[in-house]
């Protein structure tokens, strides 16, 4: 049966816990939990069989069948007001509800997965919208080299739309981890002298996206197996990286479409998993 608790005070040791977890990017390293906030988030994490320790909702939500649904899935409930809410989260309407999830650690690599790598990509949107993208498109795997932006904060997690709960998370990586991925490294360049379109492209393979301003470290670079240009007929000097990989990803995936099966869906991911 689900614990019901009511708070009153800003000062409760889990509301204490929670606002170090929603104000830390990287938070959830050192206290081994996720903050989940919104409707969207939290119905994406036990759709995909996620198991919820603490519900945060509000008052007025908690009298809503629909948000008292989705926080009695929760082990425990706390049901705090508009205000207490608010000191939990970084959005100008915060959401009447959040979960408290556990998470899983940095994660190991896997071999021979469809991966993308990201290189100390610094923007949490980037990094969340590259998430998005790769499940939208096959990738089973992101594997984050030292530096990038962490893969669990809270603004990862809203640009990122639930896409974690359906893919397999590497943080912490150093370039030479990358040889237990097991597959070609395919990188982009606008100096390359292979067009994207014109190349046959490895599958799977690993993508490889980097730093918004000093692209891939040149270590990793030299890694690479394939390195392939994206026209730009219109003439920009270079695409953003997040725009960048949704493009490789759409290409990587209709190449493989074309030439046979459509590859098996990929097995579910959560951070408890």
């Amino acid at each position: 049966m689900t614990k019901v608790q009511a708070i009153h005070s800003r000062d409760n040791p889990l509301l204490v816990r929670l606002r170090k977890l929603a104000g830390d990017p990287g938070g959830y390293r050192k206290l081994g939990e996720i903050w989940l906030e919104g409707d969207h988030l939290c119905e994406a994490f036990v759709q995909r069989g996620g198991v919820v320790k603490q519900a945060v909702i509000t008052e007025p939500a908690w009298d809503e069948p629909r948000w008292r649904h989705l926080a009695s899935l929760a082990e425990s409930v706390a049901v705090v007001s508009p205000a207490l809410m608010g000191t939990l989260s970084a959005l100008e309407s915060p959401s009447p509800l959040g979960y408290v999830v556990p998470w899983a650690g940095p994660g190991s690599m896997l071999a021979a997965s469809p991966s993308v790598v990201l290189d100390r990509l610094q923007d949490a949107g980037n990094v969340g919208t590259i998430l998005r993208s790769a499940s939208a498109f096959g990738i089973e795997q992101v594997v984050a080299l030292k530096g990038t932006a962490a893969l669990w904060s809270p603004k990862v997690l809203r640009a990122g739309m639930g896409a974690h709960f359906r893919l397999h998370l590497v943080e912490g990586a150093s370039a030479d981890h990358l040889d237990q991925l097991r597959l070609p490294l395919v990188a982009t360049s606008s100096h390359a002298a292979a067009q994207l379109p014109d190349v046959a492209l490895p599958y799977p393979c690993a993508w490889l996206m980097g730093h918004e301003g000093q692209g891939l470290d040149p270590g990793v670079l030299a890694r690479c197996r394939l390195t392939v240009a994206i026209p730009q007929p219109g003439g920009e000097e270079s695409l953003n990286v997040a725009s960048a990989a949704a493009v490789c990803f759409y290409e990587a995936l209709r190449q493989h479409r074309a030439a046979g099966p459509r590859p098996s869906e990929g097995s579910v991911r959560t951070p408890a998993g």
